[in-house]
């Protein structure tokens, strides 16, 4: 056992522990910050902060003892107050040595009793009454109000729940915290809390309650702090675990092994099965947005029009970035060596009119396409490629958004965008720095880089409008995919921007490439 500097005493029972107020105080003031500033779950830790408070604490029965859910509300001197779930159970210093030290919170005396307060997924007996109260349905109602409800989704069909189950906490550290159970669930806490349900959970839950799409890890259940007059807060959820051999982005890293070698030895081939994968990946994706193309969900899924609204957040969006990537380029314009660079810079910043009056067109061009909650962040990081098929994961959306903005229904072809964008970076990043390709004049390697990626972009798109059939009420027309695609490749290229400027310059060409892209097309829709 890891001896720590600091303790906590209570002559009351653990079971009482929330009647100790001297204890709690002292726990929100001498160990909440420097434990919560350890874990990698925490995103305050670049922020000043003011004041960590246990807002809500709950109880949650386990062998022989309860786990408390800490609800953390955590003040900084600037910006908003962020909320973290901490879940914590005492162990005695006779089991001390079960529980991984990063898991290690405090030492502590427990009405006389030493011990360790540890983060409670360490805790066998917490991690063994999650899934107890999963498979069961069974919800926790809580002394001051409210309830922990615990929701069972089909992924738990056909699981003897009374059997025993082996559990484990992953050791990846993350934004979130994971376990497995058999080898067969994975439950996921979210540690960073919002103020609605979670997204993720909310899509995969609906995809697989409502459908027969079966390339995602399937809803197994959920954990949802019930709240009396106040919204519903999501804990975690649960699914089932997939094999598989390596994301798409890695894959699709190794496919470009041997155009790499074929352009080496002056030769443009593209094998075949690579087609073949990519026509799958974009049956997937269009077999997932007709899952969630739903007209007669409730609101938060049904299908919805363009509407002013909608026009006017995504034209806000695009235009906001446009102008900051602007300035940003021009204050960074100067440290640019590259000459390919350079002239895609000068090239996007000559048609900032002409951008700025196509983005203009989404606020009144006529649109009957339909849009629909969509994955939101979707990549080929975001795709498992199993043995021969392709498993879709994380449905949170758009890290740097916010939870509510998440949530609002675009045309599917945003995601086709993310997609199609991906495939750009995967040929760009590796035409231009593999060492093979380094003694290349850089305009034909781009050329090379230009023909494979509008290969694989027609061959992606034929497939993903072939799959939904024609007409579809997504996709009103050819006009209308093409401008919305116009839109999104420009949207998502314009925000890949800014990161690369930022934090990798030596790859700015690839989004800047993007970008002047689309304003090529834009000019032939303008002639």
């Amino acid at each position: 056992m890891t001896e720590n500097t600091t303790s906590l005493t209570s002559k009351q029972a653990w079971k009482d522990i929330q009647n100790d107020t001297a204890l709690l105080r002292d726990f929100e003031i001498s160990i909440l910050p420097p434990y919560m500033n350890t874990c990698r779950w925490f995103a305050g830790k670049a922020r000043l902060q003011e004041k960590f408070t246990i807002k809500y604490s709950m109880e949650i029965p386990i062998k022989d003892s309860i786990a408390l859910l800490f609800i953390v509300e955590v003040k900084y001197v600037d910006g908003e107050t962020e909320s973290y779930l901490l879940p914590i159970s005492f162990i005695d210093s006779t089991n001390a040595q079960e529980i991984a030290p990063k898991g290690i919170i405090t030492l502590a005396y427990i009405n006389d009793k030493r011990g360790l307060v540890v983060d409670a997924i360490y805790d066998e007996r917490f991690q063994q009454a999650l899934f107890t109260q999963l498979a069961h349905a069974q919800d926790v109602t809580q002394r001051e109000g409210g309830r922990v409800e615990f929701n069972r989704g089909k992924g738990l069909a056909g699981e003897d729940i009374n059997a025993p189950i082996s559990s484990r906490v992953l050791p990846v550290d993350s934004s979130n915290s994971a376990m497995t159970f058999g080898e067969k669930y994975f439950l996921k806490l979210y540690r960073k809390l919002f103020a609605e349900t979670n997204p993720e959970v909310d899509m995969v839950e609906f995809i697989t309650e409502n459908s027969d799409f079966a390339y995602i890890p399937a809803f197994a259940g959920s954990v949802v702090w019930k709240r009396d007059g106040k919204p519903d807060v999501t804990l975690g959820m649960m699914q089932r675990m997939v094999e598989n051999e390596a994301d798409s982005w890695v894959q699709t890293g190794e496919q470009l092994e041997s155009f790499v070698e074929a352009f080496t030895d002056k030769t443009f081939s593209i094998k075949e099965d690579v087609f073949a994968q990519v026509e799958l990946l974009a049956q997937r994706t269009a077999e997932m947005h007709l899952a969630l193309y739903a007209p007669q969900a409730d609101k938060m899924f049904a299908p919805e029009h363009f509407n002013d609204d909608y026009r006017n957040f995504i034209h806000k969006r695009l235009s906001d970035l446009l102008d900051r990537r602007y300035n940003l380029l021009i204050d960074n314009y100067a440290k640019i060596s590259d000459p390919v660079t350079q002239k895609l810079a000068w090239d996007f910043m000559e048609a900032k009119e002409l951008i700025d009056d196509f983005a203009k067109d989404i606020l009144t061009r006529e649109i009957d396409s339909q849009r629909i909650r969509i994955h939101g962040d979707y990549h080929l990081g975001q795709v498992l490629a199993t043995k021969n098929d392709y498993i879709i994961i994380d449905f949170e959306g758009e890290p740097e958004s916010t939870i509510t903005d998440r949530k609002i229904k675009h045309s599917p072809l945003k995601d086709v965008a993310g997609m199609i964008r991906s495939y750009h970076y995967a040929i760009s990043a590796k035409m231009f720095n593999d060492p093979n390709t380094a003694k290349f004049d850089p305009v034909r390697v781009q050329t090379a880089a230009d023909r494979w990626y509008k290969l694989i972009q027609q061959t992606y798109m034929e497939k993903y409008l072939d799959t939904f059939g024609n007409p579809h009420p997504l996709f009103k027309n050819n006009n209308e995919i093409n401008f919305l695609m116009l839109i999104y490749l420009l949207e998502k290229a314009v925000y890949e921007l800014g990161y690369e400027i930022s934090y990798r310059p030596d790859w700015v060409k690839i989004p800047l490439k993007g970008i002047v892209n689309v304003v090529r097309e834009i000019e032939k829709l303008r002639m």
